[in-house]
């Protein structure tokens, strides 16, 4: 067997890495043609899909409005015996549920806030000050950039 055959994750535990992670690097292309990294926390929507949300004037929404090509790593572990990761490569898309998604986000981010602490802040929320949402598309598994993690 091969060394990368010995590390590859299953789909059980990329799809487990996927739910219990709140952050990812996303990776878009600055117009210069340089990568534009930065750390954005997530949640997966209702399809399994990786959804984030960011302001329309952010530098990685200007970069994905020309060129919505991504790269997504997830990662966990901080010795190298407890390395593990996702990279994920796709398009992304905009999507028109940024409510739902900020929601979603924000549930991650604080697991211990009861649902009801969000609602009179989102509800305030004017129109003008929503973010922009991009969701890739579900990724598929068996083709993303690689699913490993660390044996030693």
């Amino acid at each position: 067997m091969n060394q990368r055959a010995s590390i590859t994750m299953s789909d059980d535990d990329v799809s487990a890495l996927l739910r219990e992670s709140r952050k990812l690097q996303l990776a878009t292309i600055n117009p210069d043609g340089t990568p534009h990294l930065v750390t954005m926390f997530y949640a997966l929507d209702s399809e399994g899909r990786v959804a984030f949300w960011t302001y329309g004037k952010a530098q990685k929404t200007r970069n994905l409005e020309r060129d919505p090509r991504v790269s997504c790593l997830i990662e966990t572990g901080d010795d190298y015996a407890e390395l593990r990761g996702i990279l994920l490569y796709g398009v992304a898309e905009q999507v028109e549920r940024t409510l739902d998604i900020g929601m979603e986000i924000a549930r991650r981010m604080t697991p211990e806030c009861p649902t009801s602490c969000f609602a009179s802040t989102w509800s305030t929320r004017g129109e003008s000050e929503s973010p922009s949402s991009w969701s890739p598309p579900k990724w598929c598994h068996g083709t993303t950039g690689g699913c490993h993690e660390n044996q030693g």
